[in-house]
């Protein structure tokens, strides 16, 4: 009889994968190039950065489906939300998956927007994986110059 704790070998590989990514977050430094910035597995991953007139958010989701993709924007948050479909080899007899590093399943990622985001203009197109969104600015929060008479 086998102890109950023995799992098959595909579960031990997995198991390890999953503890070396727990011990990597755990014993690597920060990385964070700011304070908005997560480190770690978060999905997709985004770049965020603006220009006077807008705010650029990048989200490097590759293998998504458009149609599976969600973004919403309410109360200063904008929200990036579907799912990623997995991807396995052919079931059939001997057919064993010995490492899975993709991620598959719903995910979802929150994004604070400035208070001069104008959600009303809100522009996303999505390209050989990557999700650009464009969020303008507010007209009245831009410096403007005034004459002096």
């Amino acid at each position: 009889m086998l102890h109950p704790s023995f799992r098959p070998a595909a579960d031990v590989f997995g198991e390890l994968n999953r503890l070396q990514s727990v011990l990597d977050q755990v014993f690597r430094p920060l990385e964070r190039s700011s304070i908005r910035a997560l480190a770690g597995s978060a999905f997709p991953v985004i770049n965020v950065g603006a220009t006077p007139d807008s705010l650029e958010i990048l989200a490097l989701a590759p293998g998504i489906d458009p149609a599976a993709l969600q973004v919403t924007a309410d109360r200063g948050l904008l929200v990036i939300a579907g799912e990623r479909v997995t991807q396995r080899p052919e079931d059939r007899e001997g057919t064993s998956v010995y490492a899975q590093e993709r991620f598959s399943g719903s995910f979802r990622r929150v994004v604070s927007l400035p208070e001069d985001a104008d959600t009303a203009r809100i522009e996303a197109s999505y390209r050989d994986g990557v999700l650009r969104i464009s969020v303008a600015r507010r007209e009245s929060s831009r410096p403007r110059r005034i004459e002096v008479n």
